[in-house]
């Protein structure tokens, strides 16, 4: 097992739950406009993503010295539709797929069911993922 990969998710667990970024009544807030908390932290990661994918497609390579290609996606309406559903059970649940793990961490085990509606999310995805837009 690579300890580097264990360690840097307890990482992102420590700063996603310090950060109160798993904290339903947050993401509850950012829905309803009323902090913008998570706006700050969502734009903060957009930005530093931007700045890193500005670097790795200028170097072209990992730190293993692998190449690395990045091509564009096209949109359509099966993203948009993927889109909105992602976003809606964001809101429901109070968890993208990231912070479901912290937030069993931290104790709140009605995540649970949001891991469960993940897992079969995905299987179900990947039943109908050929007859898919």
């Amino acid at each position: 097992m690579k300890f580097k990969f264990l360690f840097t998710g307890i990482l992102f667990g420590i700063i996603i739950t310090k950060s109160e970024v798993i904290s339903w009544f947050r993401i509850q807030d950012m829905f309803l406009f009323n902090e913008w908390h998570m706006y700050l932290v969502i734009g903060s990661a957009i930005f530093v993503g931007m700045i890193g994918y500005l670097i790795i497609n200028k170097i072209g390579k990992t730190i293993d010295d692998e190449n690395i290609q990045i091509s564009k996606k096209p949109l359509n309406k099966g993203v948009v539709i993927g889109g909105i559903l992602f976003g809606l059970g964001w809101a429901i649940t109070g968890a993208c797929p990231g912070p479901i793990f912290a937030q069993i961490g931290a104790g709140e085990y009605a995540a649970i069911v949001t891991l469960f509606g993940a897992l079969v999310g995905a299987f179900i995805f990947n039943l109908v993922k050929d007859k898919l837009p």
